[in-house]
């Protein structure tokens, strides 16, 4: 059992270590954390004497095990790629000290298309990463390795476009990790902090580089005999969700003269409080099977549950400009 009173990072190590030598699943070793916390919480509530920096630090391990397993959950045999990149992106925003986040598969040919994003500033980034095919996930992706800046105004030079882009909206360190298995880089994971966030410490770093090995060996493992065609297949579809997806927030925006933030947000909300997926229901937005009205007042009902259920590390997700 990995004790709570280690730092994160210890935490983390002790984690793999113990999934590695015992050869037992990641998600099955921090499904038993969580199991066995559940069972002793109300003991080391009588007993724990930790400060309450320390309960906000229990609380975060016990966190961060649940999204290992609902990372693992989400990797069905018919699992939704979107879906459980949107997971990722939205648990290293809930979890890590970061503002945003955003991330790009690559195809076989290894061309990148963004897949997921956290608010509609990270989008329009991402894609101008694919653009200009410059920037720090590009970069990322084509070395295999992990690329760290800590102040974009020292980078106009290396990507003119993604560092004056990335100020501009108030972005000032970006960490880009490497969604790779072995060899093999199938895409990137970009992590931004924003003016008055410092850069993204060495555990933290790791926490999300975990999360996202999760996410490489959850889409590498469903690959069949002849894993071009369904890598290519698999993206395909990713793609093809993603565009709906974006018709879908649009019809949102426009119905609740909402941004597209918002839009967003809503529709999260709507699939989480109905188990369904974002793929599945912006198909309906879009064939106006489903009225946006009812996905925005979902929301709206919803709001007060979750403002109540923000995480201990962090109490916004956006930059200083407004966004989530």
């Amino acid at each position: 059992m990995i004790q709570l009173d280690t730092t994160i990072d210890e935490a983390l190590l002790r984690l793999r270590a113990l999934a590695y030598s015992g050869g037992i699943p990641i998600n099955d070793l921090a499904a038993d954390i969580v199991s066995r916390r559940r069972r002793h919480s109300k003991e080391e509530e009588m007993t724990s004497v930790s400060s309450g920096a320390g309960q906000a630090d229990t609380q975060r391990y016990v966190l961060l095990a649940q999204r290992f397993v609902a990372l693992a959950d989400t990797l069905v045999d018919d699992y939704d790629v979107v879906d459980l990149l949107d997971h990722l992106v939205g648990s290293c925003v809930d979890l890590l000290d970061v503002s945003q986040a955003g991330l790009m598969l690559a195809d076989p040919l290894g061309t990148l298309s963004l897949v997921a994003s956290s608010s509609e500033a990270t989008r329009l980034l991402e894609l101008l990463q694919v653009q200009t095919e410059q920037g720090p996930c590009v970069e990322c992706v084509r070395t295999g390795s992990p690329v760290s800046v800590t102040d974009l105004r020292a980078e106009t030079q290396r990507w003119p476009q993604f560092a004056a882009s990335a100020l501009q909206v108030g972005f000032r360190s970006v960490q880009a990790l490497p969604m790779r298995l072995r060899d093999e880089t199938i895409g990137g994971l970009n992590l931004f902090n924003a003016d008055d966030r410092p850069p993204l410490s060495l555990p933290e770093r790791k926490i999300a580089q975990a999360m996202a090995d999760v996410a490489t060996i959850g889409i590498l493992q469903q690959r069949s005999v002849d894993r071009s065609s369904h890598v290519a297949e698999q993206l395909q579809a990713a793609l093809t969700t993603r565009i709906v997806l974006e018709q879908a927030k649009g019809v949102l925006a426009e119905h609740g003269q909402v941004d597209m933030d918002t839009a967003f947000a809503a529709l999260r909300v709507f699939c989480r409080t109905n188990r369904t997926t974002l793929g599945a229901v912006s198909a309906r937005i879009v064939r106006r099977d489903l009225s946006p009205g009812e996905v925005l007042s979902t929301s709206l009902r919803t709001s007060e549950q979750d403002t109540g259920n923000d995480n201990p590390h962090r109490t916004t997700r956006g930059t200083d400009n407004g966004q989530r």
